[in-house]
């Protein structure tokens, strides 16, 4: 019995300290130890993350390096949190440094880790307007530029390309334009350097084939390269950035290496394009047709020697399509691309190489290469406190074009011209009557881009709340072009030899570093948490350009020489600086996660100003309000997971007007005297003007129901533009036409943004989810003092966007005389300009926007994407011709004049002999009638993936296309298409993955 009793009270001792020893009571008693690590996601450091001792009151947030402390018992149990991440508990045990790596929550579709630039923001906790494009929405779209992967994408995002050849320029805007003289362009930041995105490009050499001489900065990125691209709208997201930040912020992150094993990946991808719509043009019968109604109409009635379409020279039963023949020809493409990443939890890597080849439409050997490499190494100390990562990429680019765009030739000749190739193969000129479009390849424009971007980023945690931090960044960016103009490209009826031909050059170079240091500083602060950053930036650019003109050669095989030329001139040479710095600061204060202030500052020096003015403060103040964390939301209102209301009001600034613009400069005047060269004046001295100030304002709405499931997002902002930079007209005694001063105009842009994302379906197998953006824009000019006495009367009305174009207003065919007839404002009797070009048509979309679906089941994925926008545009009557003179016109010419009492739509044909109607005919041109609805929605891209179940490696292979189908009324060819040059293509694409 006694034993029993013993062991009974044994039993009830272990059992009695077994709770004791489980309890809280005796975990507080045993000895409490620092526990400190670094939390990430796939994107590197997690701040803000919530780290609480479980069943106690301690607690810490992680700092920007998503570094944390706490004190615990080896009892204890650690709980990680942080809103759109998976919760985790980790036991503390023996372990005195705890590093996690947070896996995100697949159902939060409104919760997302953001790039601000200088901080990292959940989606959740931002008070500014930023919205996020991923890596996977990129990946999926056969382009070979950031920029076009972005359009319709981003609600305030307006893309417009200018050309379909591979390496040709954008038109971006944020919001609309906001400067009227200086530049709307946004910063462009790749990770975490600021990127010039000017052109280097001389105009004069690559404008006849790219619109504006514009070679897009951004085509030496790869798009599969990158991460995350954010876009910064507002003044709480832009004002840290200050002057760069007047235009918005492009802020593009790419791809870093992970710890793990060392993975691979190897692609290649190959695919076609071609143009997506082209111009009704007439017929030869239809033709032929016209060009004697012409003549006869001229009462000319012996066909000229010179008209070879009609009198007999060329035949008349021939008919050749030829945009077709022109620009019809199928463009390849082909990617290549391998990566290798891993490493371990300290350091890790990533290295990548890519190629890519694309030919033209155009007919000949013209194509497009791009050979990219990319590092990107990263290092911590054992205990988390010391941080290093460079960056570095290299891009070769090599493009081959002709000296111009065979377009505008492709529209505009006879359709029963010569063929293009005589019976021995060469090019055919019929007998000198034949001005061989092809002769155009002989000609070539070709340019070679070097482009580095490195950077170097460092940080220290000195203290448990204070980190230290510098950015270094260095980007040098060559290009080294040509325009070749042999004698061969003029028909030999003229008799031009080697002597006339002709080579430009130039060589172009800008090289820049910068380097930001920052001290981060967060605190839990009274049922809070607060924020602090304080940082620097120093930057200094230099850009170089060297062009001329050699001119006749003994023989065409030397145009690769210039010092064969006979007559050599330097038509520039010149070396340019721009320094800049700047102080920049924020206080982010979260209470309670309900409610949060976000102060943004900065200073900004710049070289592009007079000593007196060189400096400018910015600043923005942003809020939050999580209602759906008020206690009477949650009872009433469950489905509601997200609520928040937001606003900002602020200021940036525009320094976007080149350099030495205050300073009295000269120019090389080229023409000796005595042996000297002289020097002209090109510019007056005003130290006096300063900088472009945007003062921008939003008040936004964001609602998250059913558990993420439905996220809506509804925007409007009001932002106003003073103090423009513009050339102010001065009388012709001074010998300048204007001098740069700042004028008391304002500039308005405001508009509503919508962003809808639902997450329709979600099976074990079948899921899709949708993304929904419209923006609807206004521009507006609210001051211009002085308007209606200056030039720019010519241009601007005041209430009228600065996007308008002031026109003749068209008012139909007379039907007595056949003649166009336009509006005679000012009652004078004649249609003259300026005075009758009061007509005003608004070049700026009306809204824009798109739509995707993703379905994806098992491991097949499907997207589809849909770009649309209300617009206006000029249409084929821009930059056209009278019809019935010796140029092909569109099918509507047939609605025409014949005699009196008619009613058309085209005035009577005449070829150039009727001054009269030939007058008529370019008011027309610039008339609202060349302007009409340019809207569409385009099927902008569809991709098919299926990924290979197999157990070590994973295959991918997809189809993907672009611009598939487009919907529009619109009177010419593409909706995007600039006049005269090469719309977007069509593309189509096939490919393999693998990943290993």
């Amino acid at each position: 019995m006694k034993n029993k009793h013993r062991q009974r009270l044994l039993l009830a001792g272990i059992f009695v300290f077994s709770l004791a020893h489980n309890s809280p009571l005796l975990s507080q008693n045993l000895p409490l130890k620092s526990i400190s690590g670094t939390i990430t996601d796939a994107q590197g450091p997690l701040s803000g993350v919530n780290v609480l001792v479980k069943n106690t009151s301690r607690g810490s947030i992680s700092d920007l390096e998503g570094r944390y402390s706490v004190t615990a018992s080896s009892n204890d149990t650690l709980v990680f949190k942080y809103l759109g991440y998976k919760p985790v508990e980790v036991a503390v045990g023996i372990n005195s440094v705890i590093n996690l790596a947070m896996q995100p929550n697949a159902t939060a579709l409104d919760v997302v880790v953001i790039n601000a630039g200088y901080y990292k923001v959940s989606d959740r906790e931002k008070t500014g307007s930023i919205t996020k494009i991923s890596a996977k929405e990129i990946e999926n779209q056969p382009v070979d530029n950031p920029l076009a992967a972005l359009q319709g994408r981003v609600a305030g995002l307006n893309i417009i390309p200018l050309t379909g050849l591979s390496g040709g320029g954008y038109t971006v805007n944020i919001r609309g334009k906001s400067s009227i003289a200086a530049g709307n362009e946004p910063l462009y930041v790749i990770d975490g350097i600021p990127y010039n995105s000017s052109t280097l490009s001389d105009q004069s050499l690559s404008g006849a084939i790219l619109p504006g001489g514009q070679l897009s900065p951004l085509s030496l990125i790869n798009p599969n390269d990158i991460e995350s691209i954010e876009v910064l709208k507002d003044a709480d997201a832009t004002a840290i950035y200050g002057s760069r930040g007047a235009n918005g912020v492009v802020l593009i992150t790419t791809k870093s290496g992970k710890a793990g094993d060392t993975k691979y990946s190897v692609s290649a991808t190959s695919g076609v394009a071609h143009i997506t719509r082209g111009v009704n043009t007439l017929n030869t019968q239809q033709y032929l047709k016209m060009r004697k109604e012409a003549f006869a109409n001229d009462g000319i009635t012996e066909y000229p020697e010179y008209a070879y379409d009609i009198n007999g020279t060329w035949d008349p039963n021939r008919y050749t399509d030829w945009q077709k023949q022109l620009m019809g020809k199928t463009a390849r493409l082909r990617t290549w691309e391998a990566s290798i990443s891993g490493g371990s939890k300290n350091n890790h890597f990533l290295v990548s190489a890519a190629h890519r080849n694309e030919t033209t439409v155009f007919m000949g050997d013209a194509e497009y290469g791009r050979t990219s490499v990319r590092a990107q190494l990263d290092h911590s100390s054992k205990d988390s406190k010391f941080n290093i990562g460079f960056s570095a990429g290299y891009t070769i680019e090599d493009n081959n074009l002709p000296s111009g765009d065979l377009t505008f030739k492709a529209i505009g000749l006879p359709p029963n011209a010569p063929t293009l190739y005589d019976e021995n193969g060469d090019l055919n000129w019929e007998n000198g009557t034949f001005d061989n479009p092809l002769a155009q390849l002989n000609a070539s424009y070709t340019s070679k881009r070097n482009t580095l971007v490195s950077s170097i980023n460092v940080s220290y945690k000195l203290f448990k709340d204070l980190n230290i931090k510098s950015t270094f960044g260095f980007q040098d960016s060559r290009i080294d072009e040509r325009r070749i103009l042999p004698s061969t490209i003029y028909n030999p009826a003229y008799g031009f030899d080697s002597s006339s031909s002709s080579v430009d050059s130039n060589q172009g170079s800008r090289n820049s570093w910068i380097a930001e240091p920052q001290l981060n500083y967060s605190h839990k602060l009274a049922g809070g948490n607060l924020e602090i950053l304080i940082g620097g930036s120093f930057q200094s650019e230099t850009r170089q350009c060297f062009s001329q003109l050699a001119y006749g050669f003994p023989s065409n095989s030397l145009l690769g020489n210039l010092a064969a030329a006979s007559l050599q001139f330097i038509i520039n040479d010149n070396t340019t600086d721009y320094k800049y710095e700047a102080v920049f600061g924020r206080l982010n204060y979260n209470y309670k996660n309900k409610y949060i202030l976000n102060l943004t500052a900065r200073r900004d020096g710049s070289s592009r100003f007079g000593p007196g003015n060189r400096f400018a403060n910015f600043g923005a103040i942003g809020a939050a309000w999580l209602f759906n964390e008020e206690q009477i939301v949650k009872e009433n209102l469950p489905f509601l997971n997200l609520g928040k209301l937001r606003g900002s009001y602020g200021s940036t600034g525009n320094d976007q007007i080149g350099d030495y613009q205050y300073l009295d400069t000269y120019s090389v005047s080229g023409n000796p005297y005595n042996g000297t060269i002289g020097l002209s004046p090109t510019q007056l001295f005003n130290p006096n003007f300063g900088w472009e100030i945007n003062y921008k304002a939003e008040i936004a709405l964001e609602l998250g129901f059913l558990k993420d499931r439905i996220y809506l997002e509804t925007n409007y902002y009001r932002n106003r533009s003073t103090n423009q930079l513009v050339g102010m007209p001065l009388p012709s005694t001074t010998g300048f036409q204007s001098i740069q001063a700042n004028l008391g105009a304002k500039v308005e842009n405001s508009g509503w943004e919508i962003n809808l994302r639902t997450l329709n379906v979600k099976g074990e197998k079948f899921k899709w989810n949708s993304i929904f953006n419209i923006s609807l824009p206004k521009n507006k000019l609210l001051a211009f003092p002085g308007l209606e006495a200056s030039t720019y009367s010519n241009r601007y009305v005041l209430g009228q966007p600065i996007t308008i174009r002031k026109l003749y207003h068209f008012t139909g065919v007379d039907p007595q005389t056949g003649i166009y007839q336009f509006e005679d404002y000012n009652g004078d009797g004649s249609i003259s300009s300026p005075d009758d070009r009061q007509y005003i048509v608004d070049t700026a979309p009306k809204f824009y926007g798109g739509l995707s679906n993703t379905w994806s089941y098992g491991n097949w994925q499907f997207d589809v994407f849909f770009q649309f926008s209300k617009q206006q545009s000029f249409n084929y009557w821009y930059a056209g011709s009278p019809a019935g003179t010796m140029v092909n016109q569109p099918t509507a010419v047939l609605d025409h004049w014949q005699q009196p009492g008619d009613n058309a739509q085209t005035q009577l044909y005449t070829t150039g002999s009727n001054a009269e109607a030939v007058n008529a005919f370019y008011k027309f041109s610039v008339s609202s009638a060349a302007f009409s609805d340019a809207s569409y929605i385009r099927l902008k891209n569809t991709s098919i993936s299926y990924t290979l179940p197999f157990e070590k490696m994973q295959c991918k292979l997809f189809l993907e296309a672009q611009n598939l189908l487009t919907i529009t009324n619109y009177k010419g060819g593409d909706p995007e298409q600039l006049t005269g040059f090469l719309p977007p293509l069509r593309r189509f694409s096939g490919g393999v993955q693998l990943n290993f």
